[in-house]
């Protein structure tokens, strides 16, 4: 059935904007991308060559992810891959020294109590 009212025809105006936009972006994304792995798989490149055009496009993820373009978990998944890759290739050092490692394991859990609970405020003033 054909679209026939205002909105319905403002939306698909509007879509052809947003599908154009988008396709661009991902298409920037990629390209990106595939610069990142050549310069990291191809002839003899200075290390800091290496790094920035990775950088640029963990960048350019981020960007797409944070415009809704890609689906944050996607460019999550594509960074770390891109980052592998780096890593093993001796690009950048596998984990920044003095800094926990991002799979939500804490450096250091404070120990205020044996029982490990945060103490409650409610039950403090009622102390008092």
């Amino acid at each position: 059935m054909a679209k026939r009212t205002a909105s319905a025809k403002k939306q698909a105006r509007a879509s052809v904007r947003r599908t154009q936009r988008n396709r661009a972006v991902r298409s920037e994304v990629k390209t990106k991308i595939v610069k990142a792995r050549r310069s990291l798989t191809e002839a003899p490149v200075a290390e800091s060559e290496r790094y920035a055009v990775a950088l640029e496009a963990v960048r350019a993820l981020d960007r797409a992810a944070s415009k809704g373009v890609l689906h944050r978990n996607n460019a999550a998944r594509r960074k770390a891959r891109l980052t592998r890759q780096l890593v093993k290739l001796g690009g950048m050092p596998a984990k920044a020294p003095g800094k926990a490692s991002g799979r939500g394991a804490p450096a250091a859990a404070p120990a205020s109590k044996a029982s490990g609970k945060a103490p409650d405020k409610k039950a403090a003033a009622k102390k008092k």
